[in-house]
This record gives structure tokens, sequence and C-alpha cells, in this order.
């Protein structure tokens, strides 16, 4: 079994120190920590990982004394752009946490992957300082994809590790019928020691950027991408969503099967034990058990 912590909560410092109280160690001394964000554009949270969430996330980091600690990202449109737009470098700087944009990385710091049997015509590359860290802190958020990902949670947030600057990654994906498999077939080159999924808002329509809305009032939390996806889709269910999630069995979707087949996490409900600690949360989890046995 492995567990998905689901915290309801009012505020998105509580979802951040829930999550890290229950799911990191203690102490980060010597280790190369990395965050991952969602920073596709600057758009307000469910389009990007809300300020306050990743400023939750590296206060406690820091608090757990890394030899590093750094955050990066590659975006939709110029990174540099996103980070200016969103405050990045100043809010890190308070943590002392360096930012890397992918961007501008040189060449020696893309490692190249050509697993069999996958997707992409060529192989892909993998931003090193994801591959490097010796813990790795992913910061989703929960919403839909209307360009044929069909939801962008926390396997999705890997496309943000694929090169976008001299190469043809993001043309391949966005053209070819198996856009799902090709998501899930990056996550087989790094493993997120800790999930923190801000849900207290999400796309339920529309998405990457922009959508249409809903309170879901959730964070959720883990270290396995398909349960914590599976369990986010759930709440989309819940909150009432879009067809292509709504009128389809969760362990269906491609990038969750895709990821199944690959061996990333979770095969199905029964392999998912949903951790909730305190009354309102133990109420969300109960209807999110039923809709992810359900389909």
């Amino acid at each position: 079994m492995t567990k998905v912590h689901v915290f309801a909560v009012d505020n998105r410092r509580e979802g951040v120190r829930r999550s890290f109280a229950v799911l990191a160690p203690e102490t980060l001394e010597g280790k190369r920590v990395f965050v991952k964000p969602n920073f596709n554009t600057a758009d307000e949270t469910p389009g990007s990982t809300h300020n306050e969430t990743l400023e939750g996330i590296l206060e406690e980091l820091r608090e757990r004394s890394p030899a590093d600690l750094g955050l990066g990202d590659r975006s939709a449109p110029v990174t540099a752009e996103v980070l200016e737009a969103k405050g990045i470098l100043p809010l890190a700087a308070r943590f002392d946490a360096r930012v890397v944009d992918f961007d501008e990385l040189p060449d020696e710091d893309w490692v190249h992957f050509g697993p069999e049997n996958n997707h992409w015509p060529e192989g892909f590359h993998v931003a090193r300082p994801v591959m490097d860290a010796d813990y790795l802190v992913w910061s989703p958020c929960l919403k839909t994809h209307q360009f044929g990902g069909v939801f962008s949670m926390s396997l999705k947030l890997a496309v943000g590790v694929v090169p976008k600057r001299g190469f043809e990654y993001m043309s391949q994906l966005h053209s070819s019928p198996h856009q799902r498999r090709m998501i899930a077939e990056i996550n087989t080159t790094f493993q997120p020691d800790l999930i923190v999924l801000d849900g207290l808002t999400a796309f339920v329509d529309g998405g990457p950027a922009t959508g249409e809305r809903a309170d879901t009032g959730v964070f959720i939390a883990g270290d396995d991408r398909v349960a914590v996806d599976a369990v986010g889709l759930a709440v989309l269910k819940r909150a009432g969503t879009k067809e292509e999630i709504a009128d389809h069995p969760i362990f269906t979707q491609e990038q969750i099967a895709r990821a199944i087949e690959l061996n990333l996490g979770a095969r199905g409900a029964e392999d998912i034990e949903i951790v909730a600690d305190d009354d309102r949360s133990r109420e969300v989890a109960t209807e999110v058990r039923r809709i992810l046995e359900q389909g």
C-alpha cells in the first residue's frame, strides 16, 4: 500500500506545514535539495505554483539545514520573464535558495535518455539539477489540461524538466497521438521524494494556464506520482469536472495507465491508502476513497 495524505485546509501555509510534518525527514543536513514548481506560465494559481506555497516549502526545507537548496523550471514562454513576473528571485533569496532557469542551462547540464519502447522519436533530455538532487520536492497544482494532456498534476509536471530551446521535443509531444504516454515516460528518469500538491483551488475545465475554477480546499501529499494523481482526479470528480475526466475510469487515463505499465506507482485503488488526520480531512478522504474505488 502507498499512502496519500489528504488535508482539508483553509490556507496554503497550513497545507505545506502538515505535508512536511508527516512525510519529510527531520533533517536534510548535507543533502542537495531541489524544488520543481509549476512555472509553465505566471498565471494565477492553479495556473502556476502559488508563491505562498513555494515560500512555505522553502521555509520547511531551510529549517532542515540542507547543504544546498535550489529551485528551477522551464516555462512555456521565456522562463526569465515568468520568474520575474512572479517575483521568484527575491522570494528565493530570503531562504538562500538558488534559482535555476532551465532555459539557460549549458549543454552538459542536460542528460539524455533513450529508453526502449518509449514514444519519443529520439529519446529526450532531462535537466541535470533534477537528476543530481539528493532530495527532490515536487510542487504541482490541481488542474485540467485542454491541450491534450487531459489533466496536469504530478506526472505532467515532469514536462518542465525537458528542454524547449534547441530541441523539437515540445512539437514532438504536442503533435503526437501518444502525448499522454510520453508524459508518463519522462517520469522514468527520476523519483520525487516528496510531492506537495496544492489543491486549495483547482481548474475543473480548461487549463493549464487559465480555466474554470473550483474551490476544492485540499492539499494532497505523497511520494507516489501515480497515487497522488489518482487521488487528485478523484478530487476533481468530486468537484464536478469535464467529461474527459468525469466519464472515464481513473486508472484507464492514459497518463496513469502508461505510468502503471512502467512500474512508476500504484496499480489501482487497492494499492492506495488515503490518510487523513482530522474530522474535516476524514470526511473528504471518505468521499475521495469512494470515487477512487468506483473509478
